[in-house]
C-alpha cells in the first residue's frame, strides 16, 4: 500500500510558448488542439479520472483564454503569476505556493497524456515521473541507485532516468518546497531558475526523492511547431 495519496494539482500554464508562434500569439500552448483535443484537456480529465478534484491552474500569458475551461471544468481555479514575463517558471511555484500544505502533484500543461496512469495519486516517496535512457538525450537525466535520485545532470546524458514535469511531494516535503521557494524568490532573488532547481540542485541534499516510472509513449510533449506538424499534419501549412 502507498504511504501517500496526491490530495491536490498544481497546474503550470503561465509560460508564452514562443517556439510554438504564430500559433501562440492568440493561443495559450496548452489550449492549442493537437488531434482534436486541447493539451490541458488531457492533463484534467486524467486527473479527474484518477480521482484528484482539487485541480488548480497557474496562468500568466494570455490568461483571460482559460476561462474556456470553466464551460467543461466548472471546479478548476485559476491563479495568477503576475510576472510570467519577467521570471523563470520559479514565478509561477512562488505565486500558488500557498497549495504547498498537502500531498500534491505539480505538472507542466503543455504536455499531452495518453495514459492516465501517470497521474496515478499514490506514491511512496516523492519524485518526478522518468522514463529510462536508452539513448543520448539532452533533456535532465537523473542516476538512480536503490530507488532514490543520487543526481542529476541538466546536460542529458546517454544513461539513467530523464526527468518529465511531473512531480509529486508528500505534505513534508511541499511544505519544506516552499520554505525554500520563498528564500530563493524573495531573499535571494533568485528569479531566472526553474523551480525544480530547488529540489534537485540547489537544495538537493534536503530532499530524498525517488521516480515514478513510464513509457515514452504515455505523454508526449511538443516543444516546437515544427514538432506539432509531426504529429498533428493539421499545422502542415502554417
Amino acid at each position: 500500500m502507498s504511504g501517500y495519496k496526491v490530495k491536490r494539482a498544481i497546474i503550470m500554464a503561465a509560460g508564452i510558448g514562443k517556439r510554438m508562434q504564430p500559433l501562440t500569439f492568440q493561443t495559450p500552448k496548452p489550449l492549442i488542439e493537437v488531434n482534436g483535443k486541447r493539451m490541458i484537456d488531457t492533463i484534467i480529465d486524467a486527473l479527474l479520472e484518477n480521482g484528484i478534484e482539487d485541480i488548480n491552474i497557474v496562468t500568466g500569458y494570455l490568461a483571460d483564454s482559460f476561462k474556456a475551461l470553466i464551460s467543461k471544468y466548472p471546479t478548476v481555479r485559476f491563479i495568477n503569476n503576475p510576472d510570467y514575463d519577467k521570471y523563470n517558471n520559479i514565478s509561477s511555484l512562488y505565486y500558488a505556493r500557498h497549495l504547498l500544505d498537502t500531498d500534491v502533484i505539480i505538472t507542466d500543461a503543455d504536455q499531452i497524456v495518453r495514459n492516465k496512469d501517470i497521474l496515478s495519486p499514490s506514491f511512496e516517496i516523492s519524485g518526478y515521473n522518468a522514463t529510462e535512457v536508452t539513448s543520448y538525450t539532452d533533456e535532465w537525466v537523473m542516476s538512480v541507485e536503490n530507488g532514490v535520485v543520487t543526481s542529476c545532470s541538466r546536460n542529458g546524458g546517454d544513461r539513467g532516468w530523464q526527468l518529465y514535469s511531473i512531480s509529486r511531494w508528500c505534505r513534508e516535503d511541499a511544505i519544506k518546497l516552499k520554505k525554500y521557494i520563498e528564500l530563493e524568490f524573495e531573499k535571494n532573488e533568485r528569479r531566472d531558475i526553474y523551480w525544480d532547481d530547488i529540489p534537485m540542485f540547489i537544495h538537493f541534499n534536503d530532499f530524498k526523492l525517488g521516480i515514478r516510472v513510464m513509457q515514452s509513449g504515455d505523454m508526449v510533449e511538443i516543444d516546437s511547431l515544427e514538432e506539432l506538424k509531426i504529429i498533428d499534419p493539421k499545422y502542415l501549412n502554417m
